[in-house]
């Protein structure tokens, strides 16, 4: 009874100095966990913007400073509820050690050490299921080391090294975008997507590109995006050949409109200057972007503004609405070259429309290459090319494109 009630007020004691600290690290981690699941939607959902404009250390950076201290938490947690069975276990053993040597001393010291000798044994029986758990523990590591070591190795992958570097001074560009004998292949045991392709694109020129799935559309401008490399031939800028150390020089130039605008549950502002830290967003230059993609009127026609959420999956935005802001997202980083991934073809034609009318008039100083699977969406283009069969069936002006369909 005495031993119950010494070791019942020393946990009572632990309790009230530890309350606390639990307290502040649950709710640490509570927050944190929110952070870390919103960088991960924000990072991974914007994905090509997050490659194109080199971002990845911005949404590390958000990463990290929501995940250290909720695993900081979390240890810290593990340690205080752990720990206090093993100091006091050791504790108790060294009290009855303490009392086994002193009643041996004692006369008739043997018979008197026999109760404490049951004692100790008991207590070497408490240890066993202890000893247990932690051989099942060192079993469980040793079982999961692969997957650990598979782990580890994925995750010390390094970023690229332009990640932590200053945004690259843009490749001149004043004439053409050149594709010279152009192949690739995503493995070696796969056909080629795109087969010898030659096609020149005139700075300023309104390009589009239309063809069957599967005809390489989306490689074709993934590989102009500088987001594949090519497995033969090569892209050029007014001749210089794009390669990994010029790169980043090259997606300087790039803003990218995908079919499936990613919008982060945030303000318009903030998806408008996507990736960049909410202290050294320009809002005149917000203001401005929003303007040219035809959003302007409507966003401040809202109470809020531009500090209006758009809700989890944008759920407050229409079609249109949802690809103008990213019409205006790709003319925030003042690129000069913007790609729109058939990003009007899940709009109805009214939307289509409005949205086409809004890139139309975005300057003709801009270099649009557009993919698309409704030729009306091409009718204002310079040049129309069709890919099909690893490269180029047809190039030519839209009327002669649409001629030649309807024969």
């Amino acid at each position: 009874m005495a031993a119950f009630a010494g070791f019942g007020l020393l946990y009572a004691l632990i309790i009230k100095i530890t309350q606390s600290r639990l307290v502040v690290n649950s709710q640490r981690i509570a927050h944190e966990s929110t952070q870390v699941i919103k960088s991960l939607q924000e990072g991974l959902g914007g994905i090509r913007d997050v490659l194109i404009d080199g971002t990845q250390a911005t949404y590390c950076e958000i990463y990290r400073n929501a995940d250290l201290p909720s695993r900081h938490a979390q240890g810290n947690n593990s340690f205080i509820s752990s720990s206090p069975r093993f100091a006091l276990e050791a504790l108790g053993m060294l009290l009855m050690s303490g009392l086994a040597y002193v009643l041996a001393l004692q006369p008739n010291g043997i018979a008197k050490a026999i109760p404490v000798l049951g004692a100790l044994a008991l207590g070497a029986q408490r240890l066993l299921p202890v000893l247990q758990v932690a051989y099942m523990s060192w079993s469980s590591i040793q079982g999961s080391q692969a997957s650990l070591r598979d782990a580890i190795e994925l995750l010390d992958q390094p970023l690229p090294d332009y990640a932590d570097q200053p945004p690259a001074k843009p490749l001149p560009f004043h004439k053409q975008i050149e594709l010279k004998s152009l192949s690739f292949r995503y493995t070696e045991q796969t056909p080629l997507v795109l087969n010898n392709l030659n096609l020149a694109i005139s700075r300023g020129s309104r390009t589009g590109f239309i063809g069957v799935t599967g005809s390489g559309k989306s490689t074709l401008l993934d590989i102009v995006m500088g987001l594949l490399q090519p497995t033969d031939g090569a892209l050029a800028i007014d001749g210089q050949p794009v390669t990994t150390s010029n790169n980043r020089a090259w997606q300087a130039h790039i803003a990218h409109v995908p079919q499936a605008i990613y919008l982060s549950d945030s303000t318009i502002e903030e998806n408008i200057a996507f990736g960049i830290p909410k202290g050294k967003i320009d809002h005149n230059r917000v203001k401005r972007a929003a303007q040219q993609a035809q959003i302007a009127e409507i966003i401040e026609s809202w109470p809020k503004k531009y500090k209006t959420y758009v809700g989890e999956r944008s759920i407050r935005l229409s079609g249109g609405q949802r690809q103008r802001i990213g019409i205006a997202r790709a003319l925030y980083k003042q690129a000069d070259v913007i790609i729109f991934d058939e990003a009007t073809s899940a709009l109805d034609n009214e939307t289509e429309q409005a949205v086409m009318e809004a890139i139309e008039i975005l300057g003709h100083e801009l270099t649009i290459l557009i993919i698309a699977h409704r030729l009306t969406t091409l009718k204002n283009c310079t040049q129309v090319v069709e890919l099909g069969d690893g490269g180029i069936k047809r190039i030519g002006l839209y009327a002669d494109i649409v001629g030649a369909t309807q024969t």
